[in-house]
Order: structure tokens, then C-alpha cells, then sequence
């Protein structure tokens, strides 16, 4: 993501232009895939950002919908760009993950909210599925 488009976004978020919110987010034009917190804080340290300014970074990214919170049951937190929606594939072993493009899920959504006494089912859905790669399979 170029800086122009980095500021633009922090524009319309309503944020301001910051050196701390500058540098996160061109860590996630580099990868694809979710970022631990660690990983993100590993590669901005350089630029003397602590690390309670990360998470708050990130926090209000989450906020804004610039990012979102991706659970791959580990022992992390892990953020992405929420650009388009997608899954992913986690290998349990090597740890490897793979995005799934386009959900189709629409009708299960409305199946359970239809079957739930107390929830309807309005804002967003998480899936992510766990398994073994084809290397760790063997």
C-alpha cells in the first residue's frame, strides 16, 4: 500500500496521520497474511514506537474497520487488513495459512438466526478452519 493511499485512509477513519499509525499499516502492505502483534512491533521498533503504542495503534484500526482481529487459536493476537472478505486455512502443525476467497455461508447465517431464541445474527462472521497442509500430512 503506498503512503498516499495510507494517509487517505487514515482520512476517512477519522484519524490522525500519525508516524506510529503510518509505519503499522505499511507493515501490512508487505504480507497478505495476519501479523502477530509481536511480528508487527518486531519490524517498527527501529522507528523507537513502543509497544503499548501498538496495541493501541491496532486497537483503534480495529475500531475503525481499517483492520480486523483474526483468531488462530494461538497464544497471540493477530490483525490483517480487512479488505475483502475472506477465511483461512491454518496448518496446526507448520503453521501455514492459506486464505479462502468468497463465502457462501448466507443461508447458514440466517438458519441460525432463525433457530436462536435470543440472537439474530446482524454484524459479521469469523470462520477459519484447522487441519494439516499437504507437506505435514505425510
Amino acid at each position: 500500500m503506498k503512503e498516499e493511499k495510507i494517509k487517505k485512509q487514515l482520512k476517512i477513519s477519522g484519524l490522525k496521520i500519525t508516524t506510529a499509525r503510518l509505519a503499522i499499516l505499511k507493515v501490512f502492505s508487505d504480507k497478505c497474511h495476519p501479523l502477530s502483534v509481536e511480528n508487527i512491533y518486531k519490524k517498527i521498533k527501529k522507528n523507537n514506537i513502543d509497544l503499548v503504542t501498538v496495541y493501541r495503534t491496532l486497537i483503534s484500526f480495529e475500531k475503525t474497520g481499517i483492520l480486523r482481529k483474526v483468531d488462530l487459536h494461538k497464544d497471540a493476537q493477530f490483525y490483517e487488513m480487512n479488505e475483502d472478505h475472506h477465511h483461512h486455512i491454518i496448518c496446526n502443525n507448520c503453521g501455514l495459512i492459506e486464505e479462502l476467497s468468497g463465502c457462501n455461508i448466507e443461508k447458514f447465517i440466517s438458519e441460525i438466526s432463525s433457530k436462536s431464541n435470543n440472537f439474530k445474527i446482524i454484524k459479521d462472521h469469523s470462520l477459519e478452519f484447522f487441519g494439516l497442509c499437504k507437506k505435514c500430512a505425510v
